[in-house]
């Protein structure tokens, strides 16, 4: 018999038996679409956060303290002023930031206040959508102004005419003098969702005048390499904070390379984690195939039997039960397939990021329901394939 004949064969067995074959399946299905969905969902994971990282900023130096002697606030305004002179330095922005409240009229919403200097639209990669950003003239007398993000302003209910109006920032009145363009993001992180005024007016109203800073933002000048102006920081910084030479440093320097990096292998690890979590559903359908086909063996054994003595070879019988189980965790598999695609893009829809269709997820979670239906099919097939055929027309 071929192959082709084999399988129209197994087709005509299951269409006899539909609801068994369906629900025979559907361990396979609900292993397969697991799989697709939830390394979908891990691979658009790892899109949105390239992404963010991506649109901080171009050739972007981050300074965070670390602490020394149990304090967390040991870079200052003058560690920034000292860095923008190094050479290969384009733009530093030192930051402060609180959580606070802004509201315009009766709306308010609970955003993040960040207190910075002229320079922080060049470094983060920020483009105004009206209005003008800060100045130095804001800066210097510590002047309640105020920028706002995006989503603040669409969260204040604020257009382009709300530039030159007044809101109120952690009770106190701003002038609006700026609306940022959107990033796009959504939940924890936003870049959007924050609103920023003079590092002096932050220091004034909101976190104290103690010249120490959250964060130093910085970009490299092009032609300079990053890693070198890093190694000339972090000189310059150990010198000012007296710190010896093989000591511990008291801030740390990330690169946007090294945020994507670590990035990468924390998402790559989640898929392998959540890719691994859902084999198990997958292996429980393929005991559920094995069942079944034991159980169709001893339903079958007059007709092995009848077969066998019509000249039927024992690899006859083994293919065709072989086939009957490869056909079962097929069709599993691309039904699971398709589930597995409408999950992975309505959790994207609702997440808020890009859909992402990775044929190579398909090919492997196709292939493994086959390589599932192979094993967990073999021992029945074997079974029928050893049965004594007189003995089998004799069964009952």
């Amino acid at each position: 018999m071929s192959p082709l004949e084999m399988i129209r064969l197994a087709l005509s067995r299951l269409r006899t038996a539909r609801i068994r074959a369906a629900l025979t399946m559907l361990g396979v299905v609900i292993g397969v679409a697991s799989v697709v969905a939830l390394v979908g969902v891990g691979q658009g994971t790892t899109s949105q956060i390239t992404s963010r990282l991506n649109s901080l900023g171009t050739n972007l130096l981050t300074i965070t303290p670390t602490g020394r002697n149990g304090s967390s606030t040991t870079l200052s305004l003058d560690d920034a002023d000292a860095i923008a002179q190094l050479p290969g330095v384009a733009a530093v922005e030192p930051e402060l930031s609180t959580s606070g409240v802004v509201g315009a009229g009766t709306t308010t919403t609970t955003t993040t206040v960040i207190g910075t200097s002229t320079a922080y639209p060049s470094v983060r990669a920020y483009d105004l959508w009206q209005g003008t950003f800060l100045t130095d003239a804001d800066e210097a007398a510590g002047l309640r102004q105020v920028v706002l993000g995006a989503t603040v302003a669409s969260n204040l209910g604020l257009t382009a005419d709300a530039v030159g109006t007044e809101v109120m920032v952690g009770g106190l009145p701003f002038e609006v003098v700026g609306i940022l363009q959107p990033k796009g993001g959504a939940g924890v992180g936003d870049p959007d969702n924050e609103v920023l005024i003079p590092i002096a007016t932050a220091q004034k109203y909101f976190v104290g005048s103690n010249g120490s800073v959250r964060t130093i933002g910085l970009s490299v000048a092009d032609g300079y390499d990053m890693t070198a102006v890093s190694d000339e920081i972090t000189a310059l910084l150990e010198t000012r904070h007296g710190i010896a030479a093989g000591g511990t440093d008291d801030f740390s320097i990330v690169t946007q390379a090294q945020l994507l990096q670590t990035a990468a292998s924390i998402s790559g690890t989640l898929e392998l984690l959540l890719g691994g979590i859902a084999s198990i559903s997958l292996i429980v359908g393929g005991i559920g195939i094995m069942n079944i086909m034991l159980v169709s063996v001893r339903e079958r054994t007059r007709e092995i039997g009848i077969r066998k003595a019509i000249g039927a070879r024992a690899q006859d019988i083994l293919s065709q039960f072989l086939i009957e189980a490869l056909t079962l965790s097929l069709l599993g598999g691309i039904i699971g397939v398709l589930v597995g695609l409408a999950v992975s893009a309505g959790i994207a829809r609702f997440g808020g990021w890009t859909f992402t269709f990775d044929p190579t997820t398909v090919a492997i979670a196709t292939l493994f329901s086959l390589i599932v239906g192979i094993v967990f099919g073999v021992w029945p097939a074997r079974q029928a394939a050893r049965l004594d055929p007189v003995a089998a027309l004799r069964y009952e």
